[in-house]
């Protein structure tokens, strides 16, 4: 297999894993979180959102939590916005790298961010046009890339043409979002030949959720077409509270495990990874959701 020699894990734990979250987690608890995970080797972790407290109130410590964690200089701490004031908040706060988020599917747009999929990239273009003035990357997220819980099956040639949108308007990566989870390889790879037609594959990034037990076979076939920056969550933090019976993101320990075993070079610590997924689901009283991290959590009780 002509797999890449090395990957990027963007861990989406604190932002993405935490915000489904309905038992409210502190501040404090957040930044330890954070700064553990800064000290496994992970290069990108996606720290909080710059949302209204009214859609997501478990974010809405975001300005204390992003201003007091330990920023390392090799790690980049993006951030989600979803709108221009999120942006002008984020620059306020020293962020110098943020998220946006749209969707292929018009209804769960709608249901998500509260508009249609072209009034989303139009309203995005405030956004884009601060992070020029201000130096700041912007990632684009694009969820139901494969299936809707609304409205089924996705068509891929949407999906190529959000992708080819996001990066023209200055998007420097791609995370293409399984986001209930029920992907296939083969129908991931037709995808990802699909969008790789539009964009270059380096600005392509996988998200997979294991609703149907199927994100590591989805992320195999995704490295197999040289795909090389992969979103999970540590202890499998996360859903969606917008769609239905989604289960959380493919945990970072398992991915982890499954790269390590194909050689392939992450720079992350795997007894720190698995010690920062104890230390929050411990404070969320719970094991982690992921199979390696309990086998060797129950092999040192």
């Amino acid at each position: 297999m002509d797999l890449p020699s090395a990957v990027t894990l963007v861990e989406v734990g604190p932002r993405d894993g935490l915000q489904n979250e309905t038992g409210y987690v502190s501040a404090n608890v957040k930044i330890e979180f954070i700064n553990r995970l800064s000290d496994t080797g992970l290069k990108v972790i996606e720290a909080t959102s710059f949302v209204s407290p009214k859609w997501i109130p478990q974010l809405a410590d975001h300005v204390e939590v992003f201003s007091a964690i330990t920023k390392k200089p090799n790690i980049a701490y993006p951030v989600l916005v979803p709108n221009e004031q999120g942006m002008k908040n984020a620059i306020d706060a020293g962020a110098d790298t943020v998220c946006l988020f749209t969707a292929a599917s018009e209804t769960f747009c709608k249901k998500n961010i509260n508009c249609n999929i072209a009034d989303s990239i139009q309203r995005f273009q405030q956004v884009f046009d601060l992070a020029k003035q201000h130096h700041i990357r912007v990632r684009g997220y694009i969820s139901c890339c494969l299936v809707c819980p609304y409205e089924g099956n996705i068509n891929p040639h949407i999906v190529a043409d959000l992708a080819l949108k996001l990066y023209q308007a200055g998007c420097y990566e791609i995370s293409l979002g399984d986001t209930i989870g029920v992907g296939t390889p083969g129908k991931v790879q037709r995808l990802l030949k699909l969008v790789n037609t539009k964009i270059p594959k380096r600005a392509i990034a996988v998200h997979f959720h294991d609703t149907y037990g199927q994100a590591l076979a989805n992320i195999l076939a995704s490295l197999q077409l040289g795909i090389s920056t992969i979103d999970s969550s540590v202890a499998g933090l996360g859903g969606c509270p917008y769609a239905k019976g989604a289960s959380g993101n493919v945990a970072t320990e398992d991915v982890l495990y499954m790269l390590n075993g194909l050689d392939i070079e992450t720079g992350v610590n795997m007894q720190k990874l698995i010690e920062a997924g104890k230390f929050i689901s411990e404070k969320l009283d719970r094991k982690p959701q992921s199979k390696l991290a309990n086998i060797v959590l129950d092999q040192h009780k």
